[in-house]
């Protein structure tokens, strides 16, 4: 069953923009979109805060995020998000048929 994640990224001067930047600069961002379940990854920067950045992130199913979390892509990301020093919020929406 399809569903969404809602990563909310928040950090301080500007580090979470600037991770977002380098996720799609390095091309990581590229990565994960043409991983097999993969529907969605998009960024967004909330209008009233400045210091968060929303990841809209898609998959077709479970299994298929658990592979994208144990590939060595997520390695790459955990390491630039503790580069930046981000906190993350995490929501999950299941799509309902």
């Amino acid at each position: 069953m399809a569903f969404t994640v809602n990563i909310y990224y928040t950090g301080t001067d500007g580090s979470a923009r600037k991770f977002a930047e380098e996720m799609i600069s390095s091309g990581l961002a590229d990565r994960v979109r043409a991983e097999k379940g993969n529907l969605r990854y998009e960024y967004f920067f909330p209008a009233e805060d400045a210091e968060t950045v929303l990841l809209i992130d898609a998959w077709e199913n479970d299994e298929a995020l658990d592979f994208h979390h144990k590939s060595p892509i997520m390695k790459e990301i955990a390491a630039l998000r503790e580069k930046y020093r981000l906190k993350m919020r995490v929501q999950k929406f299941t799509e309902i048929t």
